[in-house]
C-alpha cells in the first residue's frame, strides 16, 4: 500500500504561482511513476504531468512551459511548481502513484487539493 498526502493548494490571482507537494509513504519501492492530475467541476480528471522513476516526464500541452514536476527522493515527495497560472487551471489537483507488486499494477490517489485562480 502507498499513501499520498497533498498540500499547497489555495487561491491565487491569474499570473501567480503555487507549489503543490505530495508526500508518499508505505511501499515506496513499488512505485513506478508519480504524477499529478486535475479535475475541474463537471469535467473528467485529466493528466497534468507524470514522472517515471528514471525521471522521464510527460506534460499535458496546456501546462507545458508553465508547470514543472520535481521530486526529493530523500523526503519521498513530489512537487508541482505552477507558474503563470490561468483561471482555467482552477481544479482539484490529485497526486497519483502507480506501482506494481508480483505482476499486479496498483493505482494510488491522494485526497486532492483545491487550486483556484481568480481573473
Amino acid at each position: 500500500q502507498v499513501q499520498l498526502v497533498e498540500s499547497g493548494g489555495g487561491l491565487v490571482q491569474a499570473g501567480g504561482s503555487l507549489r503543490l507537494s505530495c508526500a508518499a509513504s508505505g511501499s515506496i519501492s513499488s512505485i513506478n511513476t508519480m504524477g499529478w492530475y486535475r479535475q475541474a467541476p463537471g469535467k473528467q480528471r485529466d493528466l497534468v504531468v507524470i514522472m517515471t522513476i528514471s525521471g522521464t516526464t510527460n506534460y499535458a500541452d496546456s501546462v507545458k512551459g508553465r508547470f514543472t514536476i520535481s521530486r526529493d527522493n530523500a523526503k519521498n515527495t513530489v512537487y508541482l511548481q505552477m507558474n503563470s497560472l490561468k483561471p482555467e487551471d482552477t481544479a482539484v489537483y490529485y497526486c497519483n502513484a502507480v506501482g506494481s507488486r508480483v505482476g499486479i499494477t496498483y493505482n494510488y490517489w491522494g485526497q486532492g487539493t483545491q487550486v483556484t485562480v481568480s481573473s
